[in-house]
């Protein structure tokens, strides 16, 4: 159990990032090596490295190194268990945004009603002169 947790903090901290996201969203397509992921960011190449770094410690990317080049693959299991997680807390939003969208659809229509009082006003206006 503690280790799911401690797992799952990972790849929550691992998912904090955007360049992380990024670099996860485009090994989606295929694997890429650091340097690859690091072009389109802007980023260094050192830099690059220690968000891979972060990224295989969630357990979220493999890396091979194939003579100077650091391949990265996408391991998306882990992505699982902080699914599941939320899909759990998913229903309480639900629950939430329905009770909400009730309240909207019960309450008094402000702005109408404002309206028609102002027309009703510029109607006397009118009427007066």
């Amino acid at each position: 159990m503690v280790d799911d947790r401690v797992a799952m903090d990972a790849v929550f901290h691992a998912l904090a990032s955007q360049s992380r996201r990024d670099m996860l969203t485009r090994l989606s397509a295929g694997p890429l090596t650091v340097g690859q992921l690091a072009a389109p960011l802007d980023m260094s190449l050192a830099a690059a490295a220690k968000h891979v770094q972060v990224l295989e410690r969630a357990g979220l990317i493999r890396r091979t190194i194939d003579g100077r080049r650091h391949i990265c693959r996408l391991e998306p299991g882990p992505l699982a268990s902080a699914h599941a997680w939320l899909a759990f807390y998913q229903r309480h939003w639900s629950e939430r945004l329905d009770a909400l969208e009730g309240l909207f659809r019960n309450a008094p229509d402000d702005q109408a009603d404002k309206d028609e009082a102002d027309k009703d006003e510029r109607s006397n206006d009118d009427h007066d002169r």
